[in-house]
């Protein structure tokens, strides 16, 4: 099982700091589609829907890496001062109860929301936008996917330092 797990957050990590290129990406096109538009008085469509598709990226791909860094967003009021076998509690039934469920549930209607794109080969209602809206939407159901195995490996963590001898419990 470890093994698993080494390999999920390795591919976590890798995934996330690969995509944090996207932001150089997503900065370079800001900026020209900026100039065009200001300077030139022009713009298109299509590079308007990429900069949201790829903040889009940004965010579906890095979330996962986020929860592995243990940097996502939480409220401090009964966390911050408690042992680490009292946080690997509190994030072991947050995940349990919140993340896992929730993260099935968007995978299954994200998956289906993506399909019906696919079949009917949807593209962009604007005209001048991008084709395949499908791919988008696809990638929702991989962030989650990716999020959802970060969470077991979260779970496997929590329950290593629940059962640890060497921990010290307030």
């Amino acid at each position: 099982m470890h093994s698993i797990i080494r390999a999920i957050e390795s591919i976590i990590q890798w995934i996330g700091e690969k995509s944090s290129y996207i932001n150089i990406l997503l900065v370079v096109i800001i900026c020209l589609d900026v100039f065009m538009r200001y300077a030139l008085n022009a713009t298109q469509t299509w590079v308007i829907e990429l900069e949201w598709h790829l903040f889009a990226l940004i965010f579906l791909l890095g979330a996962s890496y986020t929860l592995q860094e243990d940097q996502h967003v939480r409220v401090d009021l009964w966390y911050g001062e408690r042992s680490e076998k009292t946080k690997a509690w509190i994030n072991l039934t947050g995940t349990l109860i919140f993340l896992l469920p929730w993260c099935l549930i968007l995978i299954n209607s994200s998956y289906n929301y993506a399909t019906n794109s696919w079949m009917m080969n949807e593209g962009s209602p604007n005209p001048g936008g991008l084709p395949a809206r499908y791919i988008i939407k696809y990638a929702i159901t991989l962030g989650f996917v990716l999020l959802l195995l970060q969470g077991i490996a979260v779970i496997y963590r929590c329950a290593q330092t629940i059962f640890s001898s060497q921990s010290v419990q307030s």
